[in-house]
């Protein structure tokens, strides 16, 4: 059941109902929730179901240890069981795709974060275990977040939450623009071009072949962004808000500034439990490798493989250069000329796309196929067709709507009546059916 298909959003529908029907009881509500997160599972695999509550209590378990002993010996080898635990099924659910269709990678992270928050005092801990399964294993961000802390989680389980119509119009609009993302724009660019020139590069030219990776560029972030907003939106209908997950990427005037927008919930979690965690934070050459490091392990755990370790160790450097640049600046900011952020922006942009060609590449050579077509400077555009132009650059063109207008529309949006949402959905519907008839991929981002 991939997020975003018709049997997902049926569940949705169902949990819905259900969810607000029985608003008045706290353990009932939790009940619902936690049933239709491993009905989620054990659509991908019955084993799930003895899997996710094995190892959930478990973490609860350890949770309760860090809650209630200040012994720093038992409390450290309670944090390692738990972070060895979460490493084990990671690995084990990534590199065993035939044995594990749903991977684990979104579940351990958020899980990590509620046992290595207790263990550093940044958190508080539940006593009630249907809280922490429900809260732990959440449907719409298990298979590709956004990575939301556990304890938040919890938190908000626990208040006592009401239906609003006006957060019910968000959520539908968070919805109905994270579908036409995904079918509209990255599905429609994938297949009417990326894919087949990232397989097959030799058989475009070097412009057909810059296109495509201008276009994978839109591709990754809409498709991405897609899945966030629809999860976002899915939790706002159950009372529950998700942490934003990009903020305009391809706006940054740097690598800092790029990662402070993109995957952010990815992003602060590789700081937070990872860069921060290594030593050498005092010293004057470790915080610079430590960003390599701490990059290069956000590559590989995309993938075990030479193309996602250059891409982390490629942005990791950039990080690290620039970190080095801001330092040797000095603290004194001063707003730079729009010339000058301009170029800035465009230079940040160039280099990560330049990484994303490792990022999609299926091997080092294919990579370097692509790079050598580029670089042959050979003109050609028949392989473009005139709807697939015209896509891209409303693609591109849309990366710069304003935030007031955006705001300006999801709130006037909210505020309609219910039929208005209906009839809104219905439009969206249809226009997926007509012009996304080739049916939907799965989310790229459900395979990491």
């Amino acid at each position: 059941m991939p997020s975003g298909s018709a049997p997902y959003f049926l569940l949705v529908a169902a949990v819905f109902f259900l969810y607000w029907a029985a608003a008045s009881n706290r353990y009932t509500r939790l009940g619902i929730i936690l049933i239709a997160n491993y009905y989620f599972c054990a659509r991908f695999g019955l084993f799930y179901l003895v899997l996710l509550p094995a190892c959930s209590t478990l973490d609860f378990l350890i949770g309760l240890g860090l809650m209630r002993s200040s012994n720093q010996h038992l409390r450290r080898a309670l944090v390692w069981t738990s972070v060895a635990a979460n490493l084990t099924l990671l690995f084990s659910s990534r590199h065993t795709g035939w044995v594990f269709p749903l991977g684990l990678s979104f579940y351990t992270f958020q899980s990590l974060t509620y046992t290595l928050d207790l263990y550093r005092r940044d958190g508080e801990a539940t006593r009630s275990l249907l809280t922490y399964l429900s809260a732990v294993t959440f449907f719409p961000t298990l298979q590709a977040g956004p990575i939301t802390r556990v304890s938040d989680l919890i938190r908000q389980f626990s208040e006592n939450r009401r239906l609003d119509r006006v957060e019910g119009g968000r959520a539908f609009f968070l919805i109905a623009l994270g579908l036409l993302k995904k079918a509209l724009i990255a599905d429609y660019l994938a297949d009417a071009l990326v894919n087949r020139v990232f397989d097959t590069p030799k058989l475009y030219s070097g412009a057909e072949v810059l296109i495509a990776v201008y276009a994978y560029s839109l591709q990754l972030y809409y498709d991405f962004s897609g899945y966030t907003d629809i999860a976002r939106g899915v939790g706002q209908l159950l009372g529950i808000n998700l942490p934003v997950n990009f903020n305009r990427p391809y706006s940054a005037t740097n690598l800092t500034d790029f990662w402070r927008r993109w995957h952010i919930s990815f992003s602060n979690w590789l700081r937070d439990y990872l860069y921060f965690a290594l030593p050498g934070a005092r010293t004057r050459v470790m915080p610079y490798l430590n960003l390599v490091i701490t990059m290069l392990l956000g590559g590989l755990w995309h993938g075990l493989t030479w193309t996602f370790a250059i891409w982390g160790l490629l942005h990791g450097a950039a990080l690290a250069l620039t970190r080095l640049y801001m330092v040797r600046r000095g603290r004194v900011r001063q707003t730079a000329p729009t010339w000058k952020r301009v170029l800035a922006t465009l230079g940040t942009y160039h280099f990560v796309c330049l990484t994303w060609i490792f990022f999609r590449a299926g091997s080092v050579t294919n990579a370097l196929e692509l790079l050598d077509r580029i670089s042959s400077l050979s003109a050609g555009f028949e392989n473009v067709a005139p709807l697939f132009a015209i896509a891209l650059l409303a693609a591109a063109a849309a990366l710069f709507v304003s935030k007031q207008w955006y705001s300006t529309l999801m709130e006037r949006f909210a505020a309609s009546p219910f039929y208005i949402h209906a009839a809104a959905l219905l439009l969206v519907a249809l226009a997926l059916q007509s012009l996304g008839g080739r049916g939907s991929t799965p989310f790229v981002y459900s395979r990491f």
